[in-house]
């Protein structure tokens, strides 16, 4: 069932996305050559614990998963397109790093990513990680009251298809609020004019990542979490939550 949120409830989930970027800026400062993944987990739980949050990663179990999630972030280098395991693995002068968080606050949820490059940046890795980004903008930008959630995919897929980037469609976007992970599925991919139609009140995950190499095919690692590209190439995510107002999306997640 997909719930529409009052104004109230959208504040109390701006609460916890503030706390989602404040994650996002304390990681990415301390991201540096030979730091380990597991080193930003404690990065990440000493911010939300100083904000009075809880993760919304802790312990979660969807069903592709193998175990519950041992960790408070995603921390996904290079191949890892999505939900990589916070390791003793430690950053190496190039790497390609996204970081996915949730909090909640009361109960309230929000959800966000960032992929950057630790060191010396790569110009083809750049170019990844903008495409990435001005396809999360166009999506958001297609976020208005009157559209449909096919048409959040189509604004998507017309900026990373049109790079020759790939595009997977089954780790998408998603509702958020009482329940980190909640209904519509929000696709990375879909057809302008069909879907779920956007009101005043929802609240959404919009989280995009493309495959580097161009092919559309992944799979999880022997961990049972890690997703990685199918042709070893580099993988970047990002996302934010974000409110459908009669005004226009809002960011949640931004800080």
């Amino acid at each position: 069932m997909v719930e529409l949120k009052t104004p109230g409830e959208i504040e109390a989930i701006a609460a916890s996305g503030r706390v989602v970027a404040a994650v996002h800026a304390a990681v990415r400062t301390h991201a540096t050559i030979g730091v380990s993944l597991l080193e930003l987990d404690d990065v990440a739980r000493d911010v939300m614990q100083s904000a009075a949050a809880s993760s919304s990663f802790l312990g979660y179990k969807p069903s592709f998963a193998s175990s519950p999630y041992p960790a408070v972030l995603n921390t996904s280098v290079n191949d890892v397109m999505l939900h990589g395991l916070p390791t003793r693995y430690r950053l190496r002068d190039g790497d390609l790093l996204g970081v996915d968080f949730g909090a909640h606050i009361d109960g309230w949820h929000a959800d966000g990513a960032v992929s950057f490059i630790v060191g010396t940046p790569d110009p083809a890795d750049e170019k990844l990680v903008e495409t990435t980004e001005r396809m999360l903008e166009a999506g958001i930008a297609a976020a208005r009251p009157g559209a449909k959630m096919g048409d959040i995919g189509y604004a998507m897929s017309l900026v990373g298809r049109g790079a020759g980037y790939g595009v997977q469609n089954d780790f998408g976007g998603h509702g958020v609020g009482r329940a980190m992970h909640e209904e519509p599925f929000v696709p990375n991919e879909g057809r302008p004019g069909r879907g779920w139609p956007l009101k005043p009140g929802l609240v959404i995950a919009i989280e995009p990542s493309l495959m580097a190499g161009g092919g559309d095919d992944y799979y999880i690692d022997d961990d049972g979490w890690s997703v990685r590209t199918g042709d070893g190439s580099r993988g970047a995510h990002v996302e934010h939550t974000v409110a459908i107002t009669e005004d226009g999306p809002r960011i949640l997640t931004a800080g």
